[in-house]
């Protein structure tokens, strides 16, 4: 069903190939994104911290603006909005989904209150109509989206379901306004909540012919450094406090991350040369440079494209990756018959990888207004 390998010490990834699980395919169908309307800069958020901190955050990070929810905007409805989205660039109707996953970290519904049981998934499915989907919440930090397509591959490719959707909305803005109020320095434990922005995504995933769609998807959990990112209950506000050793944690992901990517390459038969379009998790544009030399010195070639979209958006957590996705096939950046490589990296330490190729999918996105 799925094989699990060993690169080298510690370090496993659970790998589904292309017909892996049985005899079905499996493709992105369509990806649908919804982002609030509100913009905050860096330079707003950074005149409204309480201490004069000196830090300047634009430059270490690439980030000029997030998005940021407005009145009557919360998890919940950039979810649905996301769903919506991703359904007017589908040939299905809601009604012909399976299974509906929602993966949202934050699970708001009002400004503050969090929906876990009934589940948000529920009341997703029940706005958009998927009247015929088993819905489920899962959450997996930032990897959350992508764990779960590789869920529904697994499915798919066993023949339990025929499509479904993984959505997410995140409202995670508020752990931007809570740090502002504490940090003091640039080696505060919450510099990496100020990088936040809110947004929702949405992807189709279905059944293709066998040796079609997904080439190679794979998770690994590094947990050893599960303590380098950790969240609770904010102290001085509405919702979280996020404490993270940013360094630590990109030291780590970018010396794991190198040896998984050439175990998934390795498995779909390709070079990273042969991939168009990389693209990581949002964290900084320091942060991804650093990790694609590493690859090109490790496995002595690069892909031909590394997306890097945080300069408008910020890390929009387990959206990321498909608001990115999104952003360029409504700019008719990626094409059919791109090869797309999304990696995934959250607390935990998760790291997840998938290869894929657009097939006809581009022909339903044109120009964002």
């Amino acid at each position: 069903m799925a094989e699990t390998t060993k690169n080298e010490p510690g370090h496993w990834l659970t790998l589904l190939s292309a017909g892996s699980a049985g005899s079905w395919g499996c493709r992105i169908e369509s990806v649908g994104a919804k982002l609030p309307a509100g913009r905050l800069t860096t330079r707003d958020l950074m005149g409204r911290t309480s201490h004069r901190t000196r830090i300047q955050l634009e430059r270490l990070t690439g980030i000029h603006e997030r998005r940021v929810v407005g009145p009557g905007e919360n998890s919940f409805t950039l979810a649905v909005g996301a769903a919506r989205d991703c359904l007017s660039h589908s040939q299905h109707q809601a009604s012909d989904l399976d299974m509906l996953i929602s993966t949202s970290i934050t699970r708001s519904r009002g400004r503050s209150s969090q929906s876990f049981e009934p589940p948000l998934s529920l009341y997703v499915k029940q706005a958009i109509g998927a009247t015929q989907a088993v819905n489920f919440d899962l959450s997996n930090a930032c990897a959350g989206m992508l764990t779960g397509v590789f869920i529904l591959q697994n499915l798919i490719a066993r023949g339990d379901i025929s499509r479904g959707m993984v959505v997410s909305g995140e409202y995670i803005s508020h752990l931007s306004w809570n740090a502002a109020r504490q940090i003091r320095s640039l080696f505060s434990k919450q510099l990496a909540s100020l990088t936040l922005g809110d947004a929702g995504a949405a992807v189709i995933v279905e059944r293709a012919p066998s040796g079609s769609g997904v080439e190679v998807i794979g998770f690994t959990t590094l947990a050893e450094h599960s303590r380098l990112c950790l969240a609770f209950p904010s102290s001085v506000g509405p919702g979280a406090q996020m404490y993270t050793k940013s360094r630590q944690l990109q030291r780590v992901a970018i010396a794991d991350m190198a040896p998984l990517v050439a175990e998934a390459i390795g498995e779909a038969g390709i070079s990273l040369a042969d991939v168009d379009y990389l693209i990581p998790h949002q964290t900084s544009a320091r942060a991804i440079r650093a990790g694609t030399r590493e690859f090109v010195r490790r496995l002595g070639v690069g892909p031909k494209h590394v997306v890097i979209n945080l300069e408008e958006y910020g890390n929009t957590s387990s959206t990321t990756l498909f608001v990115a996705l999104h952003k360029y096939l409504q700019e008719h950046r990626i094409r059919k018959g791109d090869r797309v490589m999304l990696l995934a990296l959250a607390s935990g330490v998760e790291i997840g990888i998938a290869i894929f190729t657009i097939d006809d999918m581009v022909d339903s996105y044109g120009h964002a207004d």
